[in-house]
């Protein structure tokens, strides 16, 4: 066997979280990918990062590693799925107002192909289909560093006022 590793470091999230309450979802995500507030450390720790948000959209990058692997030898399923329901949860915050949050309801996905630590890096577009004051609803898709669709997903998202 060789041991790889790889050494995972965050800001604080208690900085942003207490900065949102006063931004709209937009404001929040530029103040982020700004470098003004921290990314949230999930981010960090799958190697994802907001790199797009404007009204009704979001995109992430995603570089898949081997510590991303499943038993079988290629990337878990779990990592597309957190890459989309971030990248719906961001397009929904884009569309909020200042005073709202959301937090996801429901996910469908679907994987379509194998993924493997070579096919980074991946790109995951979330675009509203139908904002709403109570629920949201968006679409996600996932590709690989050859334009390659890997996975998509629907979800519903719970909007709610934030202290």
């Amino acid at each position: 066997m060789s041991e790889r590793q790889r050494v995972v470091a965050w800001d604080d999230p208690a900085l942003g979280a207490a900065a949102m309450p006063g931004m709209s979802g937009l404001e929040y995500l530029h103040a982020m990918m700004g470098k003004k507030l921290p990314p949230p450390p999930m981010g960090e720790l799958l190697n994802m990062t907001l790199v797009h948000a404007a009204l009704g959209t979001a995109t992430f990058t995603c570089h898949p590693d081997e510590s991303h692997y499943n038993p079988i030898g290629s990337v878990h399923g779990g990592l597309l799925c957190t890459l989309l329901d971030s990248a719906l949860g961001c397009a929904v915050q884009t569309t909020l107002p200042q005073g709202q949050g959301y937090t996801s309801i429901e996910i469908k996905v679907n994987y379509l192909r194998s993924v493997q630590a070579d096919s980074g890096p991946l790109t995951c577009v979330g675009v509203v289909s139908k904002p709403g004051n109570r629920v949201a609803f968006a679409d996600g898709t996932v590709t690989d560093a050859k334009g390659k669709l890997v996975a998509t997903a629907t979800g519903s998202l719970l909007v709610f006022a934030i202290d």
